[in-house]
């Protein structure tokens, strides 16, 4: 069996890998081949989108802002439907997710915007506003509805580096399925091996410029406090993961044992 987490190695598309795998606390497991996560697809090549293909996936789901979709649109193949959930639309200007090229392209402002522990402060509020705001909490509803219906899965969700918006989308749900902690925050933090060598390019273009590489690595890459703070977020608002499914997202009791018997074995 392939080992939970790993990756699929397509180079246009880091960060993608199947969400199934996972054990649960009482011993099931959960489903391969029936929801994967990655990075925004519209950099992937011929190649790499026919590989994808073979994945079969019928519906991906794209957690962006407008402005990210407009500069960046997803390639798709033919057939498989792009549904566009923005998370972040009620953030505002400047929701750290969203601006994360914008960030690292000006290397003479980074040190303001980034240095002295500014970037994980900018990421604790930005992980407080995924599990609160009015629009993430509709677009993580529509996500969990539409992956409980058989004729959209397989499917896929994304953001633009497949870290933030997308590792919440992650957590929350292999939460809710029964995964233990430590193994929603192994996942989570999997992006560190997945992405940032991708990103290797992004960090030598910074230094160039006279940026220090170090200030990127918190942006680019991910926490467990950051995962932490999404984690407590949900407790203070709703108490719990069932909680936040229930009171948070107003998720039908239907809906959440479709989710249950679709991704479980």
């Amino acid at each position: 069996m392939t080992e939970p987490g790993a990756a699929i190695p397509l180079a246009t598309l880091p960060n993608l890998r199947d969400l199934g795998g996972w054990a649960t606390a009482d011993g099931r497991r959960i489903r391969l081949g029936e929801v994967y996560r990655s990075t925004e697809l519209g950099r992937v090549d011929a190649d790499d989108l026919r590989r994808f293909a073979e994945l079969r996936v019928r519906t991906i789901f794209d957690l962006r802002t407008a402005v990210e979709r407009e500069a960046s649109p997803d390639r798709v193949p033919d057939g498989v439907r792009d549904e566009a959930l923005d998370v972040l639309a009620d953030a505002g200007a400047g929701a750290a997710p969203a601006e994360l090229m914008k960030i690292v392209s000006d290397p003479a402002s980074a040190d303001r915007l980034l240095g002295d522990g500014r970037a994980q402060t900018l990421f604790a509020q930005a992980y407080r506003q995924i599990v609160s705001l009015p629009s993430a909490l509709a677009s993580y509803r529509r996500l969990y509805t539409e992956l409980a219906e058989p004729a959209n899965r397989p499917a896929l969700f994304h953001c633009t580096t497949g870290k933030d918006r997308t590792g919440w989308g992650a957590a929350a749900l292999l939460s809710f399925l029964g995964v233990p902690e430590e193994l929603v925050i192994r996942d989570y933090l999997l992006t560190n091996e997945q992405l940032l060598p991708a990103l290797e390019p992004v960090f030598q273009q910074f230094e160039a410029a006279g940026g220090d590489r170090a200030l990127l690595v918190p942006v680019l890459g991910v926490e467990r406090g950051y995962l932490e703070t999404a984690f407590d977020e949900l407790h203070t608002r709703f108490g719990d993961i069932q909680g936040y499914f229930d009171e948070g997202l107003a998720l039908e009791a239907s809906v959440q044992q479709a989710l249950r018997d679709a991704l479980l074995e």
